[in-house]
């Protein structure tokens, strides 16, 4: 009985220390991917200040390479957010984001074509190659803005069909609420209760026994979500 219990004793403390070993692996593993994410971020920072000075601050040829490597990765980098962000709400641009990772990896071809000019020492024979860089960009550049807008044009679309079908439903819903515009009749404009003679303030109002209880008007629930409009009641005080 006591080599038993030693022996689940034992697999409990492998079982705990394989759990910990696990859990601390996949703790490291998420930082190192945390650390990378911001050292790629912080290096793509340093890369565009570099390039935007260098566009503004270089004449010639260093300055035109500039130019076109930071048209390149600033229109390229908003496609891929824009389609990134969009793909969660409407599936149908999976296919544009297939499409804008096949443009990309002529994008990553072109931006080292422009790195390996940067550094070519015959600035003369750089030059000569500008028209052609300058056009690759310009195709490339151009079909990621296409996606771009063409992905934000169908998001706005379908918000303005959905804002209006939501307006044509409070309009109806706004007139079932004014049903007491509609007159209850002669009757009801005399004050007067068929059976029972017209109520007096002495009498106080009749009893028919069978009238039904007006709905009630209950208080908002308040666990629903609130929104940013809205302003925070009050607390009542009470004398």
């Amino acid at each position: 009985m006591e080599a038993a219990i030693i022996t689940i004793m034992a697999l409990l403390f492998v079982a705990f220390v394989a759990l910990g070993v696990y859990a601390t692996v996949k703790v490291a593993k998420a930082t190192a991917r945390g650390v990378d994410r911001t050292l790629d971020q912080a290096r793509r920072t340093v890369e565009d200040t570099t390039l935007r000075a260098k566009s503004f601050g270089q004449a010639g040829v260093a300055g035109e390479l500039a130019k076109l490597r930071l048209s390149l990765r600033t229109s390229m980098r908003a496609t891929q957010e824009a389609l990134q962000a969009g793909v969660a709400e409407d599936a149908s641009l999976r296919e544009s984001l297939d499409l804008f990772h096949r443009l990309s990896a002529h994008g990553v071809e072109l931006d080292g074509d422009l790195k390996r000019m940067e550094r070519e020492p015959d600035r003369a024979w750089v030059s000569g190659q500008l028209p052609d860089l300058t056009r690759r960009t310009q195709q490339i550049t151009g079909s990621a803005d296409a996606l771009r807008r063409a992905a934000r044009d169908r998001a706005l679309r379908f918000a303005q069909d959905d804002l209006s079908s939501l307006s044509a439903q409070i309009d109806v819903e706004a007139g079932a609420l004014r049903h007491w515009d509609t007159p209850a009749g002669p009757a009801a404009a005399q004050g007067t209760f068929t059976g029972h003679g017209p109520a007096t303030a002495a009498e106080g109002p009749a009893d028919t026994g069978t009238a039904e209880e007006p709905p009630a008007i209950t208080a908002p629930d308040p666990r629903r979500a609130a929104y940013p409009w809205e302003k925070t009641a009050r607390p009542e005080t009470s004398a």
